[in-house]
């Protein structure tokens, strides 16, 4: 038990200021759960509709990996450490795909939809992270061949739905972007080891039929 409060401490532990701490986060996610993570570009802090990159029709503003690059990530604890105490305010950022998870993202309103539907067929979820437009479900590491075989038997795929696989990253919370606060749709239980998660076939159906009923079917930054 004390461990598992430890953890809930760390993920939950706050500034002065009442925001969450996003070191504790990060060191949560990289230690403990050994999900490899880096720090992500800020958003403009001129204007936080844009980041802080040098693209300007950048569409996840403060949400992705630019200096250091995705290949940078890492579960070292030291690492990690020195990035946040450095960057207080950078977006956690999960490089996606090898020993971590993998996700499915939709837009918000077929999302919260799809949700409803897993649960009514019983199926067992892990986490959930949502920003204000779109939501990630988390799922087991795929490969490119297992997606595509996946995807190849299915009669339409909605432009709108994103896979985050290998080489593929996802903000996480409590991060703060251009496109607003990352949180847990559905957090993660605390425990003595890294979140479980389904695998990828098992919501990809109940997504598609979301997103083909709602009609969201072009991409939605």
């Amino acid at each position: 038990m004390r461990e598992i409060l430890g953890r809930r401490r760390r993920l939950l532990s706050q500034r002065s200021d009442g925001r969450p701490e996003l070191i504790g986060a990060a060191l949560t996610y990289a230690t403990e759960w050994q999900w490899p993570v880096l720090p992500g570009v800020a958003a403009d802090p001129e204007g936080r509709s844009r980041c802080g990159c040098p693209d300007p029709e950048c569409t996840v503003p403060g949400a992705h990996p630019f200096d250091p690059g995705l290949l940078a990530a890492t579960t070292d604890g030291r690492m990690v450490r020195w990035w946040w105490s450095n960057r207080p305010t950078a977006p956690i950022v999960l490089a996606t795909g090898g020993k971590a998870p993998c996700a499915v993202s939709l837009p918000a309103l077929p999302a919260a939809r799809a949700l409803e539907a897993l649960d009514r067929s019983g199926l067992r979820l892990g986490p959930v992270v949502a920003s204000p437009t779109r939501w990630a479900i988390l799922v087991k590491p795929y490969s490119m061949e297992q997606l595509g075989e996946l995807l190849y038997a299915k009669d339409f795929v909605p432009g709108s739905l994103r896979f985050h696989g290998e080489g593929g990253y996802l903000a996480l919370p409590p991060s703060e972007t251009g496109q607003g606060e990352i949180r847990w749709e559905r957090a993660p239980l605390p425990g003595s080891a890294s979140p479980w998660v389904p695998d990828v076939e098992a919501v990809v159906d109940a997504v598609v039929e979301a997103l083909t009923r709602t009609g969201v079917s072009a991409p939605e930054f």
